[in-house]
């Protein structure tokens, strides 16, 4: 019985049901163990990646030309190749089988002949389905169509396939089942073995670009007494030792800071954080994020960083600067856009960004309620609503309104400004950055107008006091940025949906 995604399918197998394909993988294992070979595999020293293997091509020397008369095709010599991999496609003509194998780097063909094998492995050969993980010893040579072929004389059985694999010509194409089933969906779609691993260099390339700037990396709690750092929603778990709930960390932030105090002059984190909040196309509940503190830096220093940071990923992943995503094209070539949010906000708006009764009419013309909003509440409202989405960017925006930017530091000579930016693309945040602030006094203040309207004791017990004691004993001045790496790997492999670049997306339950 063949796969239905073997070449040897006929109607009447594609009809066969999934317990009748997995009978016939069994007895097919059974028959192997009776052949005297463990179907689970062992160690196999020595084999060379397939791109490794492809690269060898040049390696294959082609003797003068044969006999014309007869047809005798010319002599090829080729390096002697160990290779494993997946089995993905199986033709049988006779007492001749091609396989082609994949492993991470690639693909290549195999060519099995009856009598240029042992008989036990043209015995094995009849035993293989789509999906087994094979290693073979062999010849590189082209065939007479120029097709780069291992020419087998030695079969290894490492692993057997007992479940059915999605039909080649269907695949998987429900989104759900590629992400409840992500083995699948990077043995099987085409293109997403490659993002993941692309993603891998992505972040590589940041820690590079880093280590050259200098920043040292550490690793922050991720349970944390007080869930600060950002406004956000965290998810809460209970330490029955102490009997105390705690907080899966909802930013990176303010232990950073106190590393700053503490000496460590340039400091990152990339790890994960949690959000208890909606999943969409660019949000889900665990992601993966970076932040980065320089001493004597300010949100100047962070914008040139990030432009480099985005620029040599860019570099590693060996892309050109103009990347399709979507039906659009980003062209991340540098230097990025700069432009300050209160001209965007009157280029995209038509309102002066100092003129209250036209920023309050624009509001009421849309449906905004502005009860007991302070303007630059309403300000920014209308600028998530008219102005983000527009941003084709990359563009920086930067200098935003101060009272809605509670850890950042004002603008020298206009305190009605905060110096922080946020990086847009495709109208999606990428990064924010501030100078920060390191006025102990002042963040105090801002924190208590942060949390005015709580209960008391909920407000004392989301006030990070350690923190505000870590400041007293003086935080140099400092730039500071977070990066959305989830949304960067999106941008970077033309992945639409934050969903394709997070291995194992939070999914609901599998019913079964």
């Amino acid at each position: 019985m063949t796969e239905p995604n073997d070449p040897l399918e006929n109607d009447q197998e594609r009809l066969v049901g999934g317990e009748m394909l997995e009978a016939s993988r069994r007895e097919k294992l059974r028959k192997i163990e009776a052949m005297g070979i463990d179907p689970w595999g062992s160690r196999f020293d020595g084999h060379l990646s397939i791109g490794a293997i492809r690269a060898k091509q040049s390696e294959i020397v082609v003797e003068p030309a044969g006999d014309c008369a007869t047809g005798t095709p010319p002599e090829q010599h080729g390096p002697k190749i160990r290779a494993a991999g997946r089995i993905f496609l199986r033709r049988k003509k006779g007492k001749l089988i091609f396989m082609d194998i994949r492993d991470w780097t690639g693909q290549i063909q195999l060519f099995v002949g009856k009598n240029q094998v042992r008989e036990q492995d043209w015995e094995l050969a009849q035993h293989l389905d789509l999906g087994d993980i094979i290693g073979v010893d062999g010849e590189l040579r082209n065939t007479r169509t120029g097709e780069l072929t291992i020419f087998v004389e030695q079969l290894h059985f490492l692993c057997k396939s007992i479940e059915t694999p999605p039909a080649k010509h269907k695949g998987l194409t429900d989104p759900e089942l590629r992400q409840r089933r992500r083995y699948l969906d990077l043995i099987h779609t085409d293109g997403s073995l490659e993002r993941a691993l692309k993603r891998t260099k992505i972040v590589q390339s940041i820690r590079n670009t880093l280590a050259r700037q200098d920043f040292v990396e550490v690793e922050g709690p991720t349970l944390h007494a007080i869930a600060g750092g950002a406004a956000a929603r965290p998810f809460i778990t209970h330490h029955n030792a102490l009997d105390i709930d705690l907080f899966l960390r909802i930013a990176l932030e303010l232990h950073l800071k106190r590393l700053l105090v503490g000496g460590i002059e340039r400091v990152y984190e990339l790890g994960r954080v949690y959000r208890n909040e909606g999943i969409d196309a660019r949000h889900n509940p665990e992601f993966t994020m970076l932040e980065i503190y320089q001493a004597y830096g300010n949100y100047e220093t962070m914008m040139d960083l990030t432009e480099r940071i985005i620029v040599e990923a860019i570099e590693a992943t060996g892309q050109p600067f103009k990347l399709a995503w979507g039906d659009v094209e980003i062209d991340f070539t540098p230097p990025f856009q700069r432009k300050t949010y209160n001209e965007l906000f009157a280029e995209h708006t038509g309102v002066a960004a100092d003129d209250e009764p036209g920023i309050r009419a624009l509001a009421e013309q849309i449906g905004f309620a502005q009860r007991n909003k302070h303007i630059d509440v309403v300000k920014n409202e209308l600028f998530e609503a008219k102005v983000e989405d527009a941003l084709k960017g990359p563009v920086f925006v930067y200098d935003y309104p101060a009272s809605i930017c509670p850890l950042t530091k004002r603008k020298a000579g206009d305190p009605a400004i905060a110096e922080r930016f946020e990086l847009f693309i495709e109208g999606m945040e990428l990064a924010n950055a501030y100078t920060e602030l390191n006025n102990p006094d002042l963040q105090e203040e801002l924190f208590s107008r942060q949390l005015d309207g709580l209960p008391e004791e909920e407000s004392m017990a989301k006030m990070d006091r350690d923190f505000l004691r870590a400041l007293r004993h003086g935080m140099p001045p400092a730039g500071g940025l977070g990066v959305g790496i989830d949304r960067l790997v999106m941008l970077l492999t033309g992945a639409t949906t934050i969903r394709e670049v997070i291995l194992f997306p939070l999914l609901r339950p599998e019913v079964e």
